[in-house]
């Protein structure tokens, strides 16, 4: 088995997980620019607390002490392999794509150096520290998590969450959203939904600097600092020559149950990269991982691979508010379980899974 290479491409939750799995079966070799694996799911906190945030990253020489990694960039991904953007080509039998999603700073860091992206986070703390009134345009699990961090710090902050959108947290159950309402409101969070703004503000996302917006409905608003916490870009880019597969629309590669490329059994893809219908979430990508591990295993040993990915019949999320507040929807075999903030603190917002990925990668670079 060991003779066989898997290259994995994108060494974000699912890729990482895929290539643990596999390192003991396989000659492994995970391709990513960036020097070390980014646990996106504490961005935010570091933002606000910024001697918190070398609990992010975590070296990927330490998630694969037998494997290979190499910190480039795919151009092309073909049956065969994964032509990388140095020129050099990787041959393998078993390719895995992992590449996930861009979101706007600062839910993801945009550099691929940890002394870059945590000055970047340490230069937008200085801009956020004397704010007084924040706007975050966007009212999905982002800007509600952005909020959340930046009233635990300074709960004195006005913070004003705005999305054209009317509903919150559409699809959940509504304990789930009333729940959320009620813990915004305690903090002093104040949403305004349905409020679209004629333009963006004037100043860069992150930069302090005082200005007034307008809404759509002719009402001024003022703040000193804005953040954008919406729109996702799917990090595609690579598979545009049509080498492996045509995309999708929305620039996702169309996978089977078995979460193989349509019409490539032997090349896989996890995470937001897919065309699976759901959230694109990292607990998902984690979940892809599993059954992709366990189907390239089965394939090294000569077995047809068996085990298969169904998207489940209810959102699912873990929606911190803080280290202690927050609001969650589980599955159960009885239907989604509504979790209270003591759980949601207990499984995410308590430590952003530093202690899952210390399990897995060894330490932080703190």
């Amino acid at each position: 088995m060991s003779s066989r290479t898997v290259a994995v491409v994108g060494g974000g939750y699912g890729g990482a997980a895929v290539a643990k799995a596999l390192e003991a079966e396989a000659d492994v070799v995970l391709i990513d620019p960036r020097e070390a694996f980014v646990n996106a799911a504490g961005s935010l906190r570091a933002l606000a607390q910024p001697n918190w945030a070398p609990n992010m990253f975590f070296p990927f020489e330490t998630l694969l002490p037998k494997g290979r990694v190499i910190r480039d960039r795919a151009a092309s991904v073909d049956p065969g392999g994964v032509t990388l953007a140095s020129g050099e080509r990787l041959a393998a039998d078993y390719i895995v794509l992992a590449t996930g999603s861009s979101y706007a700073y600062p839910a993801k860091p945009v550099s691929d150096s940890v002394a870059e992206m945590l000055d970047d986070l340490r230069r937008t703390h200085k801009e956020l520290l004397p704010a007084e009134r924040v706007l975050i345009l966007g009212a999905g699990p982002v800007g509600l998590e952005l909020a959340g961090e930046i009233k635990e710090v300074w709960p004195d902050k006005h913070v004003i969450i705005a999305d054209p959108a009317t509903e919150l947290l559409p699809g959940f159950q509504p304990e789930v959203v009333d729940d959320l309402r009620g813990q915004l409101a305690a903090r002093g969070i104040e949403m305004r939904l349905g409020t679209g703004l004629r333009a963006l503000p004037d100043p860069v996302s992150g930069r302090a600097e005082t200005f007034t917006v307008t809404t759509a409905d002719g009402e001024a608003l003022t703040a000193d600092i804005w953040f954008r916490a919406y729109g996702t870009a799917v990090n595609s880019d690579y598979l545009a020559d049509g080498n492996l597969t045509p995309l999708t629309p929305e620039g996702r590669v169309p996978v089977t149950e078995f979460l193989h490329i349509r019409g490539h059994d032997h090349v896989y893809a996890v995470g937001d990269i897919t065309d699976v219908d759901e959230a694109k979430m990292a607990g998902y990508a984690m979940q892809h991982a599993e059954v992709v591990a366990k189907n390239i295993t089965a394939q090294l040993g000569g077995e047809r691979p068996t085990a298969t990915y169904q998207p489940l019949p209810h959102p699912m999320i873990l929606l911190p508010l803080g280290p202690d507040g927050g609001v969650g929807q589980l599955p159960a075999p009885e239907g989604p379980f509504v979790a209270p903030a003591a759980v949601v603190a207990e499984y995410k917002g308590a430590d952003l899974f530093t202690a899952r990925f210390t399990g897995q990668f060894g330490p932080t670079a703190a």
